[in-house]
């Protein structure tokens, strides 16, 4: 068997074998959450109505967040504990030497690239996004399924490499050799619209790229070759290493960090409180307008 680590289509996600994958529907709206455990959220729903069969489901808020850390200035969905992330692995049955695929919505994949990107953080190398997401997987017809998937759990224990992101503002301002790009759609880069934080805007010095511009009109994503040429033409002489990625909460921004890594750019970090914790400190300096140069 092959791993995938970056994307996977529909046809290679069909023909594996039950016991060889561990399948992740990541499907959520920011705009109706839910409140609880009595109030789950349209994701949560929509998936209990129909998903790929095998699938578990992962909440944005509660399994790929923890939102009790966000009066630290941590941004809207802080970074999860490693001990509650091994926890959620866990519970879904994770074993070592399992292709792990993660899905969303119609969305450009937001959630479910970041849950790639924390089993990356974790060590965890055989996990891609599935291309197209839940749409692209019935529009040609394939299986689905109702209600709740339970997999048997399995003792995890998994660390993040803190190498991989920055929490620290301070040393956001002080590095002087990053390049940061935000991954937030060009109105609330300009600072002309803020529908969600404060303060509308972006940090000083960051580059735009919104995330859907990694995607075709079809909502797949571009093909390797073309990222690549987008991104070293945005990154100039800076190498993939210099790259800091951010957007409003730490999410879309793994959009960016999935399309570097699949069109062969490695090595980018994650600004994890991004722009939602920058503008929790009201002293922290804020551009409008176009971006640098």
């Amino acid at each position: 068997m092959t791993f995938k680590t970056t994307l996977i289509n529909v046809e290679e996600l069909a023909v594996l074998a039950p016991d060889d994958v561990l399948i992740v529907d990541c499907r959520f709206d920011l705009m109706a959450p839910g409140s609880g455990e009595r109030d789950v959220g349209k994701g949560e729903r929509d998936y209990r109505e129909g998903h790929i069969p095998g699938a578990v489901y992962a909440s944005l808020d509660t399994d790929l967040s923890d939102l009790s850390r966000k009066a630290e200035g941590l941004g809207r969905h802080p970074l999860p504990l490693e001990k509650t992330f091994s926890d959620v692995l866990s519970r879904w049955g994770w074993r070592d030497g399992t292709q792990i695929v993660c899905y969303d919505a119609a969305n450009g994949s937001l959630a479910a690239a970041r849950l790639w990107w924390l089993l990356k953080l974790a060590g965890i190398r055989d996990v891609a996004v599935l291309d197209g997401g839940y749409q692209a997987w019935v529009a040609v017809g394939k299986p689905v399924e109702s209600g709740d998937v339970h997999r048997t759990s399995r003792p995890v224990s998994l660390h993040f490499d803190t190498s991989r992101y920055i929490v620290d503002h301070a040393s956001l301002r002080s590095d002087a050799h990053r390049m940061l790009i935000d991954a937030r759609a060009t109105p609330r880069y300009r600072g002309e619209v803020e529908p969600i934080d404060p303060v509308g805007g972006h940090v000083p010095g960051a580059f735009s790229r919104p995330f859907s511009e990694n995607l075709r009109v079809d909502g797949r994503f571009k093909q390797a070759a073309e990222l690549r040429k987008e991104f070293e033409a945005l990154l100039g002489t800076h190498a993939p290493q210099d790259v800091v990625h951010m957007c409003g909460s730490g999410v879309t921004a793994c959009h960016n960090l999935l399309a570097m890594e699949h069109a062969g750019l490695s090595g980018a970090r994650l600004y994890a409180p991004s722009w939602s914790g920058w503008v929790s400190d009201a002293n922290r300096p804020v551009a409008k307008g176009a971006e640098p140069g």
